[in-house]
């Protein structure tokens, strides 16, 4: 179980990973193992649009139990087969980096971080970071 002060954690590291690091301005929404919202946040400056995307990109991890990387790698080698995925969950998975895994001590999948708003692999590296300072390990 991901608590709510975690989750909050995960998501402050994460904006301030991209804003320490001059990205563009970041959004970020963590998901419990049922795929439901735990918390998200949209750092200043960030698109409206941005928790669908950082919501699909999560949902899509901890519905299909894999990273966004693995996922991306899927959709390249099996577009057919991501594609059905994505219809079977109504359109609600976006197959790219910044979707990643949340593991407990025991590497179970209890949730997913999903982040968007710069490149791919830096929004998984801040979801990475978040993760990590909260005491948990991601697997993008």
């Amino acid at each position: 179980m991901i608590a709510l002060e975690q989750a909050q954690k995960m998501i402050d590291v994460a904006l301030e990973t991209g804003a320490s690091a001059g990205w563009k301005p970041l959004s970020a929404v963590v998901l419990d193992g049922g795929g439901h919202v735990l918390a998200f946040a949209r750092a200043d400056g960030a698109a409206p649009g941005r928790f669908e995307i950082a919501r699909a990109k999560a949902y899509g991890a901890v519905m299909l139990g894999m990273g966004g990387k693995a996922q991306m790698a899927r959709a390249e080698a099996q577009g057919y087969f991501m594609a059905a995925v994505n219809g079977i969950y109504g359109g609600q998975t976006c197959p790219v980096p910044g979707g990643v895994l949340i593991r407990d001590n025991d590497g179970l999948v209890i949730g997913a971080m999903g982040v968007t708003g710069d490149t791919s692999e830096n929004d998984a590296e801040a979801a990475l970071a978040g993760i990590a300072a909260a005491g948990l390990t991601g697997e993008s």
